[in-house]
């Protein structure tokens, strides 16, 4: 590091965001990811014994991923150099390595090469990586907010270990509060300051399991506090403020976008109304489009609900429809009647399994001929080639039903549709079973009078 950068290292340490400079120093100070960083686990073993190999940290920001890539830096024999996905490119890399492969080579020292949001890297500044990873003429940590199975190419995931970073706990972050405001050196305990006790809960609370953003808050609420009789007195409504204008954990773009969808439909099929409805909420918030919630109802309505409640789809369609024609802020209330009604319908995927076992059946087999009955009939010349020959219309015989092989020979009898005993599916059931009862009577009297003619 030069002495301009470790200058500007020096004053953020002293004067920069309170959530930069609280900051973990060691293994010891750092808060949450006890699934992989407790002692026996294999991340705290690696960067314990410095025995690093290249990582991929994914996980929300505000979670400690830099935090710990620093940490691992400060307890390392090897150099470290940290690149921004953002403000740099494939040329930057190579300067990097270059550097490396004379360090090792000349000094015998390894070089850590941190990328912060290499999700950002295309795939030719990533594939730049990969023989330096390969050779070991770097240890590189790579940090990202996404999903790397959708935004880093699988050579570089293969040469890598993940690591995943879950959002922290509420505990953990008001243990982060409490030590940045008793911190004289770092921290806000140079002040003096009287915190309401709810006015901490509601930091923690709020922040999303985003430790950043829990502190700014708090160093926010603190500046803006009035100060008397020598202390600053921050209330629930300070830190209330110093929140209002935080961004709602959500991506229209990432990650989080997928996930949320998928909590919502899955709320959906599991009958729950009131999850449904938040999830959305959240979605709305976080500025989804709402056409793209809007899809996601309709396929709901037929891949969960079916025949079970056909007025499902037509609610779903209709809600869809009104968004395009008014638009938010009102669109988010047929959205919200589509939503609350088809998490209250009864269930059944019993269409969704029948076209897929459909599906994979015509994939898999040999195509099946059109039976000649019933192929078109209607344009000149078919009746000469024996099409439609045969053919019996329902609507001629009682009831509009005949019995008759819709399915090729091959596949006669096959069943791919079975209706649930859910809602109004259970009614398609009954008339179904009823035809089912009524063709094997009449195959029964075809038999007997058959054998009749025989004896």
């Amino acid at each position: 590091m030069d002495l301009i950068s470790l200058g500007l290292e020096n004053k953020i340490k002293e004067e920069g965001p309170l959530a930069r400079r609280m900051r973990p120093e060691t293994l010891d100070q750092f808060a949450g990811q006890r699934k992989i960083l407790e002692k026996g686990k294999p991340l705290h073993t690696i960067i314990t014994a410095d025995k690093l190999v290249s990582l991929i940290f994914y996980g929300p920001p505000g979670t400690g991923k830099t935090s710990l890539a620093r940490i691992i830096a400060a307890r390392s024999k090897a150099d470290f150099t940290q690149l921004n996905a953002v403000a740099s490119g494939v040329k930057d890399v190579r300067e990097v390595i270059e550097q490396a492969r004379e360090s090792w080579s000349l000094y015998n020292r390894r070089t850590i090469l941190f990328i912060d949001e290499i999700h950002r890297f295309n795939k030719a500044q990533q594939d730049a990586l990969l023989a330096a990873i390969e050779q070991g003429t770097i240890i590189f940590i790579g940090a990202t907010t996404e999903n790397p199975f959708f935004y880093l190419t699988g050579p570089l995931l293969s040469r890598t270990r993940l690591f995943v970073f879950e959002p922290l706990h509420r505990e953990d972050i008001a243990g982060l509060l409490r030590q940045a405001l008793e911190d004289k050196d770092k921290g806000l305990g140079k002040y003096t300051i009287n915190i309401d006790s709810e006015a901490l809960e509601y930091l923690a609370d709020k922040a999303n399991g985003d430790g950043r953003v829990a502190l700014n808050a708090l160093e926010m609420a603190v500046i803006s506090s009035e100060e008397k009789e020598g202390f600053s007195k921050v209330t629930l409504e300070a830190v209330s403020e110093a929140m209002q204008k935080r961004l709602l954990s959500y991506d229209r773009q990432g990650d989080n976008h997928y996930d949320m969808a998928s909590a919502l439909i899955k709320s959906i099929r599991g009958s729950d109304p009131d999850a449904a409805l938040y999830w959305m909420a959240r979605m709305i918030k976080g500025g989804e489009d709402p056409l793209f919630i809007a899809r996601r109802l309709i396929i709901s309505a037929s891949e969960d609900i079916g025949n079970a409640d056909p007025y499902a789809l037509t609610m779903a369609v209709s809600a869809a429809q009104a968004v395009q024609m008014i638009g938010l802020p009102e669109g988010k209330i047929p959205l919200a009647q589509a939503a609350a009604y088809l998490a209250g319908a009864p269930k059944s995927n019993a269409s969704y399994l029948a076209i897929n076992e459909a599906m994979q059946l015509v994939e898999e087999e040999e195509s099946q001929p059109v039976p000649h009955h019933l192929k078109d009939s209607s344009y000149r010349g078919a009746e000469r080639l024996g099409h439609g020959q045969n053919y019996r219309y329902p609507h001629h015989y009682p009831n509009h039903y005949v019995e008759q092989d819709y399915l090729p020979p091959g596949l006669s009898g096959r069943q791919f549709y079975r209706p649930t005993e859910q809602g109004r599916e259970k009614r398609i059931k009954e008339h179904l079973d009823h035809l089912k009862t009524a063709r094997k009577e009449t195959g029964n009297k075809k038999q007997s009078t058959k054998n009749k003619h025989k004896n």
